[in-house]
């Protein structure tokens, strides 16, 4: 399929290479991990020859982890974050037919990271922001804050009003939790269990606590299929409706007005970064729709030749897994069009096969 469109899609920095290396040996096999390093700080040569050999179409890069949410100064962060971005803007002015952008944000003050977040869209033609979870904060870094609580509703004010989607992205566990939990568990650190652990905690904390109440048109993407929240869907339904809502309404408390089913197919997409499973595509889209699914690779942490290889050797699977050719297109490249309100970009109107 020509002009996919893919969003978790991390780089790095020029000047940080040294941190790249190192995190190599948390996330990446000893064999990969070259590979890694020339593709976490590449993003307009091998990144691109990749994506036309590929079909990708248009790539809406992002920081890889931790970003400024590793970053516990608030002053620190916010200037971080600002030359961030200005860096990336300046790194892919030349192909924006091609290459858009995630702002990095500090949230360490909501109006502060709603200000850059205007900036970021309004003049430098980012698509929004993805956030690698939690902010670090406090002299010690363990302060987390989280996006759920009614401090943030400056920040989602804002996002409302440009009407772009955040992207809420993993990170490795806090050091209380790593001591606490993956200590003597290390390898279930990162996308075997951590990853979709700390944001699935995140993503429901947004919902439970009301901030899609607050904000109905704000918009949320979560990776990997959903970070295994439509799997344990009805359990979390059937717990919200009837035991947490009560609950709540016994103790004067406040929680979310609808139902989990009503927040991911309004407010949520999930992408299918880093997740290439057709079986499971095919829960998902039997769960919340076609028009809730993106396609996405996860470069490089994971491979565009894997990725899009998956996409595209078994798209006849695919399209039988999904409904038929039209939401296959629409998750490879149409739902994207629509929510990022995307213009005219490499392969944008060429056929699905």
């Amino acid at each position: 399929m020509l002009g996919k469109i893919v969003l978790e899609e991390a780089y790095e920095r020029a000047g940080r290479e040294e941190f790249s290396r190192q995190l190599t040996k948390e996330y990446m096999a000893p064999a990969g991990r070259e590979l890694y390093m020339r593709r976490i700080h590449d993003i307009k040569g091998e990144r691109l020859r990749l994506s036309d050999a590929h079909g990708i179409g248009y790539t809406i890069l992002s920081q890889t982890v931790p970003g400024i949410q590793g970053i516990t100064d608030p002053i620190e962060a916010a200037k971080e974050a600002t030359l961030t971005n200005n860096w990336l803007a300046n790194e892919i002015k030349g192909h924006r037919d091609r290459l858009g952008a995630f702002a990095s944000l500090s949230m360490h003050d909501p109006t502060q990271a709603g200000q850059e977040l205007r900036r970021c869209v309004l003049e430098l033609g980012f698509h929004g922001a993805l956030l690698n979870d939690f902010q670090h904060a406090g002299p010690d870094g363990a302060t987390y804050l989280f996006y759920d609580q009614p401090h943030y509703d400056a920040f989602w004010k804002v996002v409302e009003e440009l009407d772009v989607p955040i992207y809420i992205h993993p990170t490795a566990p806090s050091d209380v939790v790593r001591e606490k939990l993956y200590a003597e568990r290390p390898y279930l650190i990162g996308p075997p269990l951590s990853f979709a652990n700390g944001v699935s905690l995140h993503t429901l904390g947004l919902i439970t606590n009301g901030v899609f109440d607050r904000f109905p048109n704000a918009k949320l993407i979560i990776g990997h299929l959903g970070e295994h929240i439509p799997f344990d869907f009805w359990r979390i339904n059937h717990w919200f409706e009837d035991v947490k809502k009560p609950l709540a309404k016994e103790a004067g408390g406040v929680m979310c007005q609808k139902t989990i089913y009503d927040y991911f197919k309004k407010n949520i997409w999930v992408t299918t970064a880093g997740h290439f499973s057709t079986s499971t595509l095919k829960y998902v889209v039997n769960e919340i729709g076609a028009d809730r699914v993106l396609f996405s690779v996860d470069h490089p942490y994971e491979t565009i030749e894997r990725g899009c290889g998956w996409w595209d050797n078994d798209s006849k699977a695919i399209q039988q897994a999904v409904g038929g050719s039209d939401n296959y297109c629409r998750i490879g490249r149409e739902n994207a069009k629509a929510l990022f309100k995307l213009g005219s970009f490499h392969d944008c109107d060429e056929p699905v096969v």
